[in-house]
């Protein structure tokens, strides 16, 4: 049953907006959501991705604060496999990390099992057994 809820909410979101692979991939390489949390907190953008995983409105960020964060080095690489410049890729994802984020976690909080989550929706992004 749990696994056909992750179905529907990562065919959900993946429909509206292929971003999301790349999104939880970037989860995925940044060590889950506690790592990205520290390094928001490292760059002094805490509060924001802290208003994603809770229930209330999630905080918009921009490209520029979202590349303070992941590094301009990640961001070039994830552009260089989808083709486009790292400041496309930048502003895409600081659309889509925010909705993957709150996705992910709808209790407010961060599950336990939430690095597991991350990699069972990639794998069912990309036909991998999970």
């Amino acid at each position: 049953m749990f696994e056909s809820l992750l179905s529907g909410v990562v065919n959900e979101l993946q429909a509206r907006n292929p971003m999301v692979r790349v999104a939880l991939q970037v989860l995925e390489q940044n060590g889950g959501l506690q790592g990205l949390l520290q390094r928001a907190q490292a760059a002094g953008y805490e509060q924001h991705v802290q208003s994603w995983i809770g229930t209330g409105q999630n905080m918009p960020i921009d490209a520029a604060a979202l590349t303070r964060i992941l590094g301009s080095g990640p961001l070039a690489r994830i552009a260089a496999q989808c083709g486009v410049n790292p400041q496309e890729v930048a502003g895409s994802l600081a659309q889509t990390l925010p909705t993957v984020v709150d996705r992910t976690t709808p209790q407010g909080s961060i599950p336990d099992d939430h690095d597991s989550l991350v990699s069972q929706a990639i794998a069912l992004l990309t036909n991998r057994p999970v």
